[in-house]
């Protein structure tokens, strides 16, 4: 008995002395210690640790948001990019002074002396052409004048307006009875870029015009398309 209680007093220690180290790792695999986290090196600075997870939240939500407005503001300025790309816009009158253009024997372009606006510089003021810049749907108008000089002398009043040549619309006016008489013509028409659309004047017809610029041609970008 004497023996075995010697040695049952050395065993105890042993047993109940010894500690255990318990980790979620699999045997024999050991994470490496991240050198910036205090947490896994210090494990009483359990504040720190909390401060730490705080802190990498924020930076993870700071740079969330910063990415997402980094984005934004691409958009806004490809927006802002397409707008002023997109930006075509013209105006103009026949001239500033007194003038009447016609008639003649074979059909002419009006040529358009009097700019209002010109966004983008698509009409040509020197050949009264307008090239458009950008595929889409515009807006175009046109309005004609003229004046027979006396009552009961004819007046002949005729254009259209043309694309590469090709009639969209007409405008028509001859009378006996009126000195004067005026017409107008919008209509929205699909173009292309490089199109040409001018204002024709017919064979015969004539226009008169002044400083009131009754004689007007007009055009926008609705919109763009591909």
């Amino acid at each position: 008995m004497k023996g075995k209680g010697i040695v049952l007093f050395f065993v105890l220690p042993l047993v109940f002395g010894q500690e255990k180290t318990y980790t979620w790792d699999a045997p024999g695999q050991t994470l490496a210690p991240d050198p910036i986290n205090p947490c896994l090196t210090d494990q009483d600075s359990c504040g720190c640790c909390v401060m730490q997870r705080k802190k990498w939240q924020l930076e993870e939500y700071l740079n969330s948001s910063m990415n997402s407005l980094e984005d934004s503001l691409a958009r806004a300025q490809n927006t802002l990019r397409n707008i002023r790309e997109n930006r075509v816009a013209f105006s103009v009158g026949l001239t500033d002074r007194r003038r009447c253009i016609g008639p003649a024997r074979t059909a002419i372009n009006v040529v358009y002396q009097s700019i209002f606006i010109n966004i983008g510089e698509a009409y040509n003021s020197s050949t009264g052409v307008f090239t458009v810049p950008r595929s889409g749907v515009y807006n175009l108008a046109f309005t004609v004048f003229s004046d027979a000089g006396s009552p009961g002398a004819s007046l002949s009043v005729c254009t259209s307006i043309r694309r590469n040549g090709v009639a969209l619309a007409a405008l028509r006016e001859m009378y006996d009875q009126d000195q004067e008489d005026q017409a107008t013509a919008v209509l929205l028409a699909q173009l292309r870029v490089g199109d040409r659309i001018t204002i024709s004047l017919h064979t015969g017809c004539w226009l008169c015009d002044d400083q009131n610029h009754y004689n007007t041609f007009s055009g926008f970008l609705l919109y763009a398309a591909e």
